[in-house]
């Protein structure tokens, strides 16, 4: 008498959760006329996490186009980012305004 060997498949199923999608908030950066391009560009480098080249574009649009999307961030991190370009800004005497909207 013949054994056969019974096959037993194990099938994986994946079942993807969909987590809530945390809203995005745009930090906004207005042009003035006392703030200056140098400031601009390093508070995009080093606040914004900007590279050079991408903070030279983005300062160049705020001084063109009077305001730019300077980055999207939970509301959280929008926020603290703003207060920080501000602080920074008003500890060198500049009117630099930054704002938040979803």
């Amino acid at each position: 008498m013949a054994m056969e060997k019974e096959r037993q498949t194990d099938v994986a199923v994946a079942t993807k959760i969909k987590s809530p999608k945390v809203p995005r908030f745009n930090v906004i950066m207005y042009n003035d006329d006392v703030t200056t391009f140098d400031f601009v560009i390093q508070a995009l480098m080093d606040i914004f996490d900007k590279d050079q080249a991408t903070a030279q574009t983005l300062a160049y649009a705020v001084h063109s186009q009077g305001s730019a999307v300077v980055g999207q961030y939970s509301k959280e991190v929008a926020e603290t980012k703003v207060a920080e370009v501000t602080e920074q800004a008003r500890a060198q005497g500049y009117p630099l305004v930054c704002t938040v909207e979803e």
